[in-house]
């Protein structure tokens, strides 16, 4: 197991609730790793209650297992550059709504904000895609985010190409593994399987 004391990551969770437990449980594994986890929600993932979980819930889970407040607000996302709190990003779940913004610069979400800050450092980024039209008009803003520097991709599938033809989702599994190769400057291949 990859020894990641010291390491201090920005963990940020957009709204693909029904992935939100295979999400936390990565967290929780990179903090048994060493890594500290500053946890980040965007507004709809620490205000919307599904039948996955209510947002109190989620919100105090995710706080169990980094063991600090989560960031929810994007005056509370812009210190995080400024201040160098974070060495590495990920997003997990990042939607194809998140996608396209990252992908455009648009900065209107806690979320955004977040990795917008991180950014402005030039240090690595790592997306945990999770969304039903990833291959269908938002496959474009996936291409423009391939071809960006400091973005890496924890590798994908679809996951019922029958139901849901356009639909990837992230091997959240691989997340240690990406974390680990984008700090690197490795992108893990096959990106999409």
């Amino acid at each position: 197991m990859t020894d990641f004391s010291g390491l201090k990551i920005g963990y940020a969770v957009t709204g693909s609730f029904c992935t939100f437990e295979k999400s936390f449980k990565q967290a929780e594994i990179l903090r048994k790793m060493g890594a500290e986890i500053i946890p980040i929600m965007s507004e709809n993932a620490s205000s919307i209650s599904t039948r996955f979980g209510s947002a109190e819930d989620n919100l105090k889970k995710f706080e169990n297992i980094c063991g600090c407040k989560v960031i929810t607000t994007i005056a509370d996302a812009e210190p995080i550059g400024p201040k160098s709190l974070t060495d590495i990003m990920i997003v997990a779940p990042c939607t194809s709504n998140t996608a396209s913004k990252l992908a455009n610069s648009i900065t209107d979400s806690t979320v955004t904000m977040a990795v917008k800050s991180h950014l402005r450092s030039g240090k690595p980024v790592v997306l945990a895609i999770a969304s039903n039209d990833s291959l269908m008009g938002s496959a474009k803003n996936l291409g423009i985010l391939f071809n960006m520097k400091n973005y890496y991709f924890v590798p994908m599938r679809q996951d019922d190409y029958v139901k849901k033809p356009s639909s990837l989702v992230a091997e959240f599994s691989m997340i240690p593994q990406a974390v680990e190769s984008a700090l690197k400057g490795i992108q893990l291949r096959p990106i999409i399987y």
